[in-house]
């Protein structure tokens, strides 16, 4: 080990993962890791994640930078107590020199905090939105994640959102809660097509987007870190039974072809909410044709499909990320908002 070396690290505290990147000294991301981090179980979840990843690591890390969304969980009474606690245990974690973004503002030491909670507060994707806006012209950032998407539109280096609480980007269409693991499926349509006929969808927590992708092929190991919604296996078996469940049937009552076409009706389902927020982000901005669909998050490879019906050029995050390998490269694209705010060290 080279202890010479200044290794930088970005971390993107969320309710359900801690992500974190490892870069060197000329900002090539050498790790990026996703670990399971359930905040609303208690802070010692956090406190094991940032453990977990730095023995990942396995380097000595000089500069730490921290985004945020994990002030949203519920054992935390407001934002601004999230935001305090989850700053006190990263800086007692990581140690006292560790900055945290603050959009516009920049990364900022813990004692600016308090007075920043606003912009401190679920900022990880302006990071990440703000990172592509400086390397490309015009498009829209979608970085689709387990639980949310962000679509944030940019021109000219600058980004053109309306909103930046959480509240005020779900009134602008700009965060929508529908991610590719842990959304139920029932808030992904009421009623769905299975074998020619029409059916209502069990407002039940039987079975989630993961399941999904699971059927089709689309969501990696790797990515797909929370519980099924029955504690039982993630095999595509176990996620068609689930599947079956949301329309009251039972697994045997059809067809594997059956279920995967049920699957491909859910999958439809989820593109149409998010095709319809990002065309009216088009249209209210007028944004031009050229203006292209940069794709990030677990669920990037939903990205495509919607650059295609939405007859936009597609680029992956990871054309953005310098690695020396796809492999790190599509990590760091899971990842984005650590990414972004650890090239903001160097």
């Amino acid at each position: 080990m080279n202890i010479n070396k200044k290794y930088s690290a970005g971390w993107d505290v969320g309710g359900a993962h801690l992500k974190a990147a490892l870069l060197d000294a000329d900002g090539r991301v050498l790790k990026a890791v996703q670990m399971p981090c359930a905040l609303w179980q208690g802070m010692e979840k956090l406190d094991q994640a940032v453990d977990a990843v730095l023995a990942d690591f396995g380097r000595p890390v000089l500069r730490h930078a921290v985004t945020m969304t994990g002030e949203l969980a519920d054992i935390f009474a407001n934002r601004k107590e999230g935001v305090r606690s989850i700053t006190a245990m990263m800086q007692q974690k990581l140690g006292a020199e560790t900055l945290f973004y603050a959009a516009q503002h920049g990364l900022v030491r813990s004692e600016a905090v308090t007075e920043l909670c606003g912009r401190v507060a679920s900022a990880n994707w302006h990071a990440g939105a703000g990172f592509a806006a400086r390397q490309l012209r015009q498009g829209i950032f979608v970085d689709i994640g387990s639980t949310t998407a962000d679509l944030i539109p940019f021109s000219g280096s600058r980004l053109l959102n309306q909103g930046f609480s959480d509240a005020e980007r779900m009134r602008e269409d700009e965060l929508v809660y529908t991610g590719v693991v842990r959304t139920p499926l029932m808030a992904i349509a009421r009623t769905i097509a299975f074998k020619g006929r029409r059916y209502g969808v069990a407002a039940e927590h039987f079975a989630t987007s993961a399941d999904v992708y699971r059927i089709t092929g689309e969501l990696m190991e790797t990515e797909d870190m929370a519980a099924t919604a029955d504690g039982a296996g993630k095999t595509r078996e176990a996620s068609m039974r689930r599947l079956a469940r949301m329309l009251g049937h039972d697994f045997e009552d059809a067809e594997d072809a059956d279920w995967r076409q049920l699957a491909d009706a859910f999958r439809s389902a989820q593109l149409a909410i998010l095709e319809e927020a990002i065309a009216g982000l088009i249209s209210r901005l007028a944004l031009e044709p050229a203006a292209l669909l940069v794709g990030a998050g677990a669920g990037s490879f939903l990205v495509q499909t919607l650059a295609q019906k939405l007859k936009r050029e597609y680029l992956p995050v990871e054309s953005l990320i310098n690695a020396d390998s796809e492999q790190v490269r599509h990590s760091a694209a899971v990842c984005f908002p650590a990414y972004a705010v650890a090239t903001m060290l160097s």
